[in-house]
């Protein structure tokens, strides 16, 4: 441990405001790595935090899960040397907290737990069932992983939709973000879990819902800005989809008075697919692992994909 910026080698940040780590790195010159305590990032992009951070310390792009880098102090980790320090990020920790959040308000949504809940009176039995349903995927990291684990009982048909067509253990299939539309017909559920870059902000716009099924479900537990807000006020108005469930939004916090709160086919949770209570153990592990590799000299976990932008 040192006492001043100017003496660090490695800094865990825990700060998720990307304008007090631009302050700090001017003061650490000498950082060869930083620890940050998110899995989405891109605040930290957009703020211009790794600006320093030259083509070197960029590995090849990708949207799995978080990857080992080379041995630290390497180019592709980042050195004072090629532009900037290693930036290794939470990836892949807060998948299981999240994957079951997500499988919670999907269920939510096709057994109409959330007008169920509101109801004051009996009612008329509804509901669809997930066994044997099927189930689109955006993203392919820590949570899809996860989820596609707890979705195996209910012998769902899973299509996982990623920057690359790669398979993954556990989908029926995997395709490219370029044929989203491909996967969205005949869908019971479409599950937003995907990291929020320049790509993939709007991925979920009028064409997309009205490409959904009439009863289908969309759940976003990623970023609220994965989906255009008055497109989906819209679909829920016009009933071009069966209904949504929200772990996030955008604008967020939502504001009081907001058309999505209380609306009848609307079921949204304050950002709290992880507490911080869930987060603690999890990160601290890795916390605690990649201090002990950067000492070693050893590969990292969760190293920050410049390409890739997360």
């Amino acid at each position: 441990m040192v006492d001043t910026p100017a003496e660090a080698e490695g800094a865990v940040w825990l700060s998720w405001d990307p304008a007090q780590a631009t302050a700090f790195l001017a003061a650490a010159p000498g950082l060869r790595w930083v620890q940050l305590p998110a899995a989405g990032i891109e605040r930290f992009f957009e703020h211009g935090v790794f600006d320093q951070v030259g083509p070197a310390n960029g590995g090849p792009a990708h949207d799995g899960p978080a990857h080992d880098g080379p041995a630290n102090g390497s180019p592709a980790n980042g050195d004072p040397a090629h532009g900037g320090p290693a930036w290794t990020a939470a990836q892949g920790i807060y998948g299981p907290g999240v994957a079951e959040h997500a499988l919670a308000l999907l269920l939510a949504g096709l057994r109409q737990l959330h007008e169920r809940s509101r109801a004051t009176s009996w009612g008329k039995p509804a509901g669809r069932s997930l066994f044997g349903g099927r189930v689109t995927i955006l993203g392919a990291g820590g949570i899809t992983q996860h989820l596609l684990r707890l979705l195996e009982p209910f012998g769902v048909d899973t299509t996982v939709v990623r920057r690359k067509p790669e398979p993954l253990a556990g989908a029926t299939r995997t395709i490219g973000l370029d044929r989203l539309h491909d996967a969205l017909p005949g869908a019971d559920g479409v599950v937003v879990a995907l990291a929020l870059t320049p790509d993939t902000v709007g991925v979920i716009a009028e064409p997309e819902l009205r490409a959904m099924e009439g009863h289908a479900w969309l759940v976003n537990v990623a970023r609220g800005r994965h989906v255009v807000t008055d497109d989906l006020v819209r679909a829920l108005d016009e009933g071009w989809i069966g209904g949504a469930a929200l772990d996030v939004t955008d604008p967020e916090p939502l504001p009081d008075g907001h058309p999505l709160w209380g609306h009848p086919r609307c079921l949204i949770t304050p950002h709290s697919a992880n507490t911080p209570s869930m987060t603690v153990g999890p990160l601290s592990e890795r916390i605690r692992e990649n201090v002990r590799r950067f000492g070693a000299g050893e590969e990292l976990l969760g190293l920050v994909d410049f390409g890739a932008g997360y």
